[in-house]
């Protein structure tokens, strides 16, 4: 009995002990594994703070082999802080603003402008065709949006996108838009007279957008007596100073300015769109 009693006491410790050993070597599972390293970040870019740019971005357009990365180049290599793209599908304007933040850096906020569902142009099933109409990217937050379709919109829904964002380090009210197209002056002066009594209630605003009317044109009138163009020799005199903005040598695209001072303003021609890109440095405040 002494002997079994020994032995048993013995076998006992020893278990014991390996339970003991086994419970230090494995509280709180097994060792952690290295820390994996994080996926590297996004490099990136600044968009150039006081630039805003317009482009029609040609929806439907006969220019073959457009591709919107391709449109999302165009726009990087500006870097605008704020770009208003018309005749623009979501689907469309996500693709770019995934291409410029993926493959050139640049981060945009983006508010849409929809006016009408057509799936001839956008896509999407017959029961849920794609989105059209104005888009604003924003490389600042934007707020207060507000989307507004013209009474009238001539022999195809147009309107009006705003936002307030900031342009040069300022608070800025920012309206996008695109009027009634080809021998609808009519209609494009009663689009002007609904967007420049909203534009005429804000001390600083910009009107960027295809006006589809040259400066001299009377239906332009209302927008030219509430503000200006960024391009300094564009004036409603009907001169001829004004730089073109489309492939038929017409200038249709305007940075209108309201308490907004212009720094300086380029045309920059595109071979995915009919019209050019229209870009301003600003001053605001």
């Amino acid at each position: 009995m002494v002997i079994r009693t020994g032995v048993s006491w013995f076998v006992g410790a020893v278990i014991v002990a390996c339970v003991v050993l086994l419970g230090s070597s494995t509280q709180g599972g097994d060792p952690a594994p290295a820390p994996t390293k994080p996926l590297p970040t996004e490099s990136a870019r600044a968009a150039v703070p006081n630039r805003v740019m317009t482009w029609n971005i040609c929806n439907p357009c006969n220019k073959e082999g457009v591709r919107n990365e391709d449109r999302a180049a165009d726009i990087a290599a500006l870097a605008p802080q704020v770009v208003g793209m018309q005749e623009a599908c979501v689907r469309d304007v996500e693709e770019i603003r995934d291409r410029l933040r993926s493959r050139h850096g640049l981060v945009y906020h983006v508010e849409y402008g929809s006016v009408l569902r057509n799936r001839g142009r956008c896509g999407g099933m017959p029961w849920s065709p794609g989105a059209f109409g104005q888009a604003i990217l924003s490389a600042a937050p934007m707020k207060d949006r507000v989307n507004v379709e013209y009474p009238d919109g001539g022999s195809e829904d147009r309107g009006y996108l705003a936002v307030t964002t900031t342009v040069d380090g300022e608070s800025v009210r920012v309206f996008n838009t695109h009027f009634a197209q080809r021998r609808q002056e009519a209609v494009r002066a009663k689009q002007a007279g609904v967007l420049a009594a909203e534009v005429a209630r804000h001390d600083r605003a910009i009107v960027i957008g295809d006006f589809n009317a040259v400066p001299e044109a009377y239906e332009l009138g209302r927008m030219w007596a509430v503000a200006k163009d960024a391009d300094p020799r564009c004036r409603p005199s009907g001169d001829g100073a004004c730089r073109v903005t489309t492939d038929w040598q017409s200038k249709y695209d305007y940075v209108f300015l309201r308490g907004v001072t212009p720094r300086k303003s380029q045309v920059r021609p595109s071979d995915n769109s009919d019209h050019h890109m229209f870009y301003a440095d600003l001053t605001v405040g």
